[in-house]
């Protein structure tokens, strides 16, 4: 019974994956709501570090700020037609608030003193720079000598760029569960780089710890939503054996 059950899990994900396109021109059937909610729940489970949560979606509903977001998307059929906008964006300040309610809301009344630890004074140690990055070269040199010492160790944040990379690349995950919700749904997505990261940023006044990954176009795909048939690489260019 397991195994014909986890065949199916398989074989209805792998229709998922196979299924999902970057639709590039949708029909004018609109997202049920409850649809839309359920996708970005859906987007909220994936992983991430930490369970930090570095992520916020926005979506665009006023008629201006669409229009506007629409021509800092370049114009692109994507966009235009979409029933859904969004703006999938990573947060380099959430981090310190998200720590605390990890521990506000652990799943069991005891919570281990490792992760206690973990959350009150390790993610601190690693996310928190002092004025001017002044903490930076201690970092540096802490982890160089634990290395020399033949202890391996994860790489700190010397700056803001790291944290805002850290932050884009779970977001970066939530982005793909959501495109995939979408299209378990029977709706389609399109993810943008193309975009006026200023003017896009002004559009939904985002401040300095708001980076937007990509903007997001949702929909019913049309007939001419695809461009051309999908293809990738031989797999031997990037599957390595170490």
């Amino acid at each position: 019974m397991t195994t014909n059950l986890n065949q199916q899990h398989l074989e209805a994900f792998r229709a998922v994956v196979e299924k999902r396109r970057s639709v590039k021109r949708f029909t004018n059937t609109a997202i049920p709501e409850d649809v839309l909610q359920d996708c970005l729940d859906l987007a909220m489970l994936a992983p991430n570090s930490s369970n930090l949560q570095p992520w916020e979606f926005h979506i665009i509903r006023s008629v201006d700020k669409r229009a506007a977001a629409i021509h800092a998307c370049l114009n692109q059929n994507a966009a235009k037609t979409s029933q859904v906008l969004i703006a999938i964006v990573a947060r380099t300040d959430t981090w310190q608030q998200h720590a605390t309610d990890v521990l506000k809301r652990w799943p069991s009344p005891e919570i281990p003193a490792i992760v206690t630890r973990y959350y009150t004074q390790l993610t601190h140690a690693n996310f928190t720079l002092g004025p001017l990055n002044i903490l930076a070269p201690l970092k540096w040199a802490g982890i160089r000598l634990k290395r020399l010492s033949g202890g391996a160790v994860a790489e700190a944040h010397y700056n803001q760029s790291t944290i805002k990379l850290w932050a884009t690349k779970s977001t970066a995950l939530a982005a793909e569960n959501l495109m995939l919700a979408f299209c378990a749904h029977g709706f389609d997505s399109c993810p943008m780089e193309g975009f006026d990261p200023a003017a896009m940023t002004k559009i939904l006044s985002l401040n300095k710890h708001q980076h937007i990954v990509m903007m997001l176009g949702a929909g019913e795909r049309a007939d001419n939503g695809i461009y051309h048939p999908q293809f990738r690489f031989e797999r031997e260019r990037f599957i390595k054996e170490v």
